[in-house]
């Protein structure tokens, strides 16, 4: 008998069955939630009532910002509910549904970090023709092929899952559904899975980084070839950002799923898990949020409208 038919729910161990320390990861997780939601949706709302921030770059932030405020609600909220109510049991489907769109959040994410690397290197090196290369058309047309290639990076994966057999436990050592994780249960033949598997892996993450990297060394070449140390300084500073997110995105990654075996993973990857869907939506929202200087003029703005406002 097929899955869907055998098996109606998984376990999901979590991290740690210790009631101290569920309690520090609760409290944890709970901080680096909210702060994530607030930094990036407080961007989204002021891109979209300030015109001032009506620019190519903000549109990107604006995108990614979602995707990170959606990826970490993917599975933070299930987890604080497995550690309150003590019950770590998910259905099929909503596991299903989890995979689904931890997977294609996470794809589409780095589809747009190469989108935005082409953005700044247009702004940087060719700022005369910035303008007419990067309209809305083409803007519009990147954010849309990154979703895209979010989901068609998981769908045809997804449907091979839905025919696996599931004979043996339905434990997995998580804290969520993730691909890897799931295989590690059947007792199905995993090796075409794991091919694809690795296969995406290597294709969003290996050439969207050379994207990027590409993108960042013609930045680089021509922020050295500024004559003012001053400008120079300020053009590091700018990408500087940027490479930390990039860096820590991608490392942790390919940390988890470069290698194409299932159950070498499943027991190393928690940690860097819940780097990617607390810690990392938290560390990009601060990260690209305060240091943007219009988005600080468009708060000061804002604040003066409701101030002047209430006043009045």
């Amino acid at each position: 008998m097929r899955n869907h038919k055998t098996i109606t729910e998984f376990v999901l161990l979590g991290i740690s069955d210790g009631p101290e320390l569920q309690i520090v990861i609760f409290i944890f997780l709970f901080i680096t939630y909210v702060l994530s939601v607030t930094g990036n949706l407080t961007f989204i709302i002021f891109a979209l009532i300030d015109s001032s921030l009506k620019i190519p770059i903000c549109y990107f932030l604006q995108n990614f910002s979602f995707l990170e405020i959606t990826f970490t609600s993917v599975s933070i909220p299930k987890f604080w509910g497995a550690i309150i109510t003590k019950v770590k049991t998910i259905s099929y489907n909503n596991s299903l549904a989890q995979l689904f769109f931890f997977i294609f959040m996470s794809a589409s994410e780095f589809f747009l970090l190469a989108a935005m690397s082409y953005d700044r290197h247009m702004a940087i090196c060719k700022p005369l023709h910035y303008t007419t290369i990067m309209n809305k058309k083409i803007c519009t047309l990147l954010v849309f092929s990154s979703w895209l290639g979010g989901f068609l990076t998981i769908f045809p994966p997804l449907t091979l899952i839905l025919k696996l057999d599931f004979c043996a436990s339905n434990v997995t050592d998580h804290f969520s559904c993730d691909y890897f994780p799931i295989l590690q249960l059947s007792c199905s033949d995993m090796w075409l899975l794991e091919m694809i598997g690795f296969y995406f892996v290597f294709v969003i993450l290996l050439i969207t980084l050379a994207l990027v990297i590409l993108s960042y060394v013609c930045i680089i070449c021509t922020i050295l070839r500024i004559p003012s140390a001053n400008q120079r300084k300020k053009a590091f500073s700018t990408c500087s950002s940027p490479m930390f997110v990039i860096s820590t995105s991608y490392g942790s990654c390919i940390f988890m799923y470069v290698k194409p075996s299932a159950k070498e993973r499943a027991s190393l990857i928690k940690g860097v898990a819940i780097h990617n869907t607390s810690v990392a939506p938290m560390l990009n929202s601060f990260i690209y949020t305060p240091r943007n200087q219009q988005e600080k003029q468009a708060f000061k703005d804002l604040v003066h409208k409701v101030v002047f406002y209430r006043n009045k």
